[in-house]
C-alpha cells in the first residue's frame, strides 16, 4: 500500500466530515460539525498562504491519502500557537499540606487549579486514522509527519509542544470527570459541552468555572479515578508521544481529565534526528526503512519508504514518486 501525507485542501471536507463522525465524541479538534471543519480547512489554507515564517494563531491540517485508491486514510493537525485568540485552559495537578499541632499530623490535600500556563505553546492534535488503515505503521507515519512538517518550517512554531490526549469516556458518550466536576456548574452533559467547545471555543469556561482551586477529595470516586488517564483507544498514541520525548507534567484537560503532555520542540526525537540531504539516486534496491518528506507548505509530502546511505543518498522509486522528487532534490529522512 502506498500512502502520502499532504496538506489538506478544501475538497477534503467530505472525507474529513465522515472521519469526524467515526471518532465517537470527545475529540475536540475533529468535531462532527461540517461548518466547523470547513472553517478549519479555511484556516489551514490561510496559514499555508502566509509569507511570514513566524508563530501565530495558525492551524495546519494534514491528510493521509491512499495513492492507490485516492481515499483519505487519516488526518492530523498542528496549531502553531495556542492561547492567542482565546485562553487555553488546563487543570494543573498540585497539593497543599497543612499541619495540625493538636493532632500531631500533616494533612495533604490534592488540588486542581484552573491555569493558562501552556499558552504560547504549539500543539499537535486532531490525529485520527480511518479504521481500515490502522495497520502497517500508518499511524506512526501520520503522527511523525507532523514533526517533519515542524522541522521543515521550524520558525513558524513555538519552543514548546503540547498534546492533549482524550480522557475516559463511556460507551454512552459520558465523561466521569465532567460529570463529577464541570457538569455541576454548567447544567449540560459532556457531549453538549464538547460539541459547544468544538464549534464556539471554550470562553464559556472562563465565564462559569470556579477560579479557586478544587479539592480532589470533593469529587466523586469515578471522577478521581480517571484524572490523567487516557482513553483506552489513546494508549497507543500516548506511547508514541512518549517515544518522541513528551512527558506528562501534571496538566489535564478541563473537559474529560485526559493528560496533557509537553516537550521542548527541539527535543522531539523526530525533529532532532531528521536528516536533510540531497537525493543522489533513485533505486529499486532494498535499503533502510525510513520516513521521508519533501517540499514546503502546500507542496509538503511525507511517506514511508527506504533509503540507501552507502556514501550517497538513494531513495526507492515508489517513495520518490509519492514525494514528487528526483535526483538533485532535497528531502528530510529519519529512521522508522
Amino acid at each position: 500500500m502506498s500512502v502520502v501525507v499532504r496538506i489538506a485542501r478544501a475538497k477534503d471536507i467530505d472525507a474529513l466530515y465522515e472521519m469526524a463522525k467515526l471518532t465517537g465524541g470527545g475529540f475536540t479538534n475533529l468535531p462532527a460539525h461540517r461548518d466547523a471543519l470547513a472553517a478549519k480547512l479555511a484556516r489551514s489554507d490561510a496559514a499555508i498562504e502566509r509569507e511570514e515564517d513566524t508563530p501565530g494563531d495558525h492551524l495546519y491540517v494534514l491528510m493521509m491519502e491512499d495513492l492507490e485508491t485516492g481515499r483519505v486514510a487519516g488526518t492530523a493537525q498542528i496549531m502553531a500557537r495556542v492561547g492567542e485568540s482565546q485562553p487555553f485552559y488546563s487543570y494543573r495537578l498540585g497539593a497543599v499540606s497543612q499541619q495540625s499541632a493538636e493532632l500531631g499530623r500533616i494533612f495533604r490535600a490534592d488540588m486542581l487549579t484552573l491555569v493558562t500556563d501552556l499558552e504560547g505553546s504549539s500543539e499537535v492534535g486532531g490525529l485520527f486514522l480511518h479504521p481500515r488503515y490502522r495497520a502497517g505503521g500508518l499511524g506512526m507515519l501520520l503522527a511523525r509527519s507532523r514533526y517533519l512538517f515542524i522541522r521543515r518550517h521550524r520558525a513558524r512554531f513555538a519552543d514548546r509542544l503540547l498534546a492533549e490526549l482524550r480522557g475516559v469516556i463511556d460507551e454512552a458518550g459520558n465523561a466521569p470527570f465532567w460529570d463529577g466536576l464541570a457538569g455541576r456548574f454548567f447544567g449540560m452533559t459532556f457531549r453538549e459541552a464538547d460539541a459547544f467547545n468544538a464549534v464556539r471555543g471554550n470562553q464559556f469556561i472562563a465565564d462559569l468555572m470556579p477560579k479557586h482551586p478544587i479539592y480532589q477529595a470533593m469529587l466523586t470516586e469515578a471522577a478521581r479515578a480517571v484524572i490523567g488517564v487516557p482513553h483506552p483507544n489513546g494508549r497507543a498514541a500516548m506511547r508514541m508521544l512518549e517515544d518522541e520525548g513528551f512527558t506528562a507534567e501534571g496538566y489535564i484537560d478541563i473537559f474529560d481529565g485526559g493528560p496533557t503532555m509537553t516537550v521542548a520542540t527541539d527535543r522531539v526525537r523526530t525533529v532532532r534526528e531528521a536528516v536533510e540531504a540531497t537525493v543522489d539516486s533513485i533505486t529499486a534496491e532494498d535499503g533502510q526503512r525510513a520516513i521521508l518528506s519533501a517540499g514546503r507548505l502546500a507542496q509538503f509530502r511525507a511517506t514511508l519508504g527506504q533509503v540507501s546511505l552507502t556514501g550517497e543518498l538513494g531513495v526507492d522509486a515508489a517513495s520518490a514518486e509519492a514525494l514528487g522528487v528526483t535526483i538533485g532534490d532535497t528531502i528530510l529522512h529519519t529512521a522508522r
